[in-house]
């Protein structure tokens, strides 16, 4: 493979092009979904794709493609292509820098045979039945196991091969009582087979359709919600998107013209590092070739910075954080999160989910949202649907439906008032459970 992309670039230089990267990525991946303890759904695939980004003149030129016989072809793509996009100084590819090591390869889902994946996948059903006798139905039980090469390659010397797995499982489990019925969810995900449990997620998906069995409607108030770290994430995916230098500078972000300033609760920091073991974010370099790192975003509530690739990082005078992602070998890199994550300031001062509880004298946990992608990314603006368990005098006293939550997400993430010690990842965005007051909640 690094032959291949070898010649690309070659060929490129010799075509008249400045710079030159190329890009190239396989995967294998297997997904199973299983039902009555069988296998209902098994696929398995192996795709490869590549692309050659150039610089001549200062103007963009880009082509792809999945058959390693096309390269005369690509090139001559990439610098026709050239020819019809604008000069722009900020137009340029990275040089060569240290590479950090990061765990993200696992041999065990590497040779993992189908027989042995399914069985993963097959406790899933088991522990979600063996939860509760009224766990009836079991919408969806799936796994999924691949393994990635990833080559990059570039005319100033970066010459990047790295190899990763990831493992997830994901529930949908049905709780039916009466002519009642419930669904509960819960999702798991790592670079190493032994960090997903696979029964655990059975047990939480089941545990969450029970709990909401019985459920009531709520008179309108103002008030106190805890947020469990699953909705947490969702709404920090949107926070996230924010955070891009590419928002801010296309003017898409609630974080314009705001650095150095306060943008959400003293008690909490967002950091983004693609540097820790097993995490489905982390990778030695971006999509660019640019060493990931760890670094800090959102300092005790202050926003210290956002997120660059190397054309974002130029248009500001700055460095790329290693930030640069794709969404294929088809595309050209943007920007994005590594692993984002909320992490308390004082970590002394967190608490579990009974502690979280016990505070509220009258207030929602929600559990589960709708709605999410109904949210405003620029303004910040959301109105969601919602369910969980009301809470009174620290006690829950019953599940609630048909609950709508709604406010600005920079105002929820400025009114936590308490940080959970429940740190779950969900993907690449990770969060504990928050308390957060002056919400908006109405039946």
């Amino acid at each position: 493979m690094k032959d291949l992309l070898r010649r690309l670039i070659k060929s490129a230089l010799q075509k008249g092009a400045d710079e030159a990267e190329g890009y190239l990525r396989q995967t294998k991946n297997l997904t199973i979904e299983v039902k009555n303890q069988k296998v209902d759904t098994l696929e398995s695939s192996i795709t490869m794709g590549y692309c050659i980004r150039i610089i001549r003149d200062k103007r963009l030129g880009f082509s792809y493609s999945t058959d390693p016989e096309e390269i005369a072809v690509a090139v001559d793509r990439a610098i026709a292509s050239s020819a019809f996009s604008e000069p722009d100084e900020c137009n340029g590819l990275p040089q060569h820098a240290e590479v950090h090591e990061v765990r993200i390869f696992d041999e065990r889902i590497a040779l993992l045979r189908e027989s042995d994946a399914a069985g993963y996948v097959m406790g899933l059903e088991r522990a979600a039945f063996a939860q509760d006798s009224r766990i009836k139905k079991i919408r969806k039980a799936l796994g999924s196991f691949s393994m990635t090469d990833t080559h990059i390659i570039n005319s100033h010397d970066i010459d990047i091969h790295y190899t990763s797995t990831s493992c997830s499982a994901q529930m949908m489990a049905i709780a039916e009582e009466g002519p009642e019925s419930q669904v509960g969810w819960d999702y798991e995900g790592n670079r190493f087979l032994d960090e997903v449990s696979f029964g655990a997620v059975g047990q939480n998906a089941a545990r969450k359709a029970v709990n909401l069995l019985g459920a009531k409607k709520i008179s309108p108030m103002k008030g106190l919600i805890l947020l469990d770290s699953a909705v947490v994430t969702e709404f920090l995916d949107i926070l996230s998107a924010s955070l891009s230098s590419e928002a801010v500078q296309k003017k898409k972000s609630f974080f314009s013209d705001k650095k150095d300033e306060p943008v959400a609760s003293r008690l909490i920091n967002i950091i983004d590092s693609g540097l820790i073991d097993g995490r489905l974010g982390s990778r030695p370099v971006d999509a660019e070739g640019v060493p990931t790192k760890t670094k800090i975003l959102v300092e005790q509530g202050v926003l210290r910075g956002l997120l660059y690739n190397t054309y974002t990082a130029k248009k500001d005078g700055r460095q790329s954080t290693g930030n640069a992602v794709r969404s294929g070998s088809g595309s050209l890199p943007s920007v994005g999160p590594t692993n984002i994550y909320i992490e308390p300031v004082i970590k002394d001062h967190t608490t579990d989910l009974r502690g979280l509880q016990k505070i509220i004298d009258k207030g929602l946990y929600v559990i589960e949202t709708m709605g999410m992608h109904t949210a405003n990314p620029i303004s910040g603006d959301f109105s969601v649907g919602a369910s969980g368990l009301w809470i009174e005098r620290g006690e829950v006293r019953y599940p609630v439906k048909e609950v709508v939550i709604s406010g600005n997400i920079l105002d929820l993430f400025n009114n936590i008032i308490l940080v959970g010690d429940d740190l779950k990842f969900y993907g690449n965005i990770g969060s504990p459970s928050l308390v957060i007051e002056g919400i908006d909640i109405s039946g």
